[in-house]
């Protein structure tokens, strides 16, 4: 092998187009193969997103309704049956904190956390969070745990 017989690996190369206006010679100048005039045949365009031609698009057609509360609280929930999988698991023995939902990802340290009442509890925990549904709070009481609100 040597510089003169060198030739690309099989199946690398697979471009065998004719080169684009490149004069009258080649079979493709003129126009390049675009038509005649038009947006598409302008060098620089792109169709934007959701343009239909001058057509009113869709995303305009239909109408707006209704609005986004800015001062919604978003509550990251954390359900009974998740804290006793951790008891389960040996990763909780008594109380159950902020510290406890960012170490095993249930929360990120910024978000507000709300024990939710689904499945049941049936160790005796300490549990702190920002809210406590009824349920929830029952089941944790019932289990002769406390509920703590930051």
């Amino acid at each position: 092998m040597n510089l003169s017989n060198l030739q690309p690996a099989e199946g690398s190369t697979h471009n065998q187009n004719k080169r684009l206006g490149r004069g009258e010679g080649s079979g493709k100048g003129g126009t390049a193969s675009r038509g005649h005039k038009g947006a598409k045949s302008r060098s620089g365009y792109s169709k934007k997103i959701g343009f239909e031609g001058g057509q009113m698009p869709l995303q305009r057609r239909v109408p707006k309704f209704g609005f986004t509360n800015i001062n919604r609280k978003e509550y990251e929930g954390v359900n009974l049956d998740t804290l006793q999988l951790l008891v389960d698991n040996g990763i909780v023995t008594n109380s159950v904190d902020m510290t406890v939902y960012v170490a095993n990802r249930l929360a990120t340290k910024n978000e507000i956390v709300k024990i939710l009442g689904r499945g049941e509890l049936k160790a005796k925990l300490t549990v702190t969070a920002h809210k406590f549904t009824a349920t929830a709070k029952a089941a944790i009481e019932a289990a002769g745990g406390e509920v703590v609100i930051i």
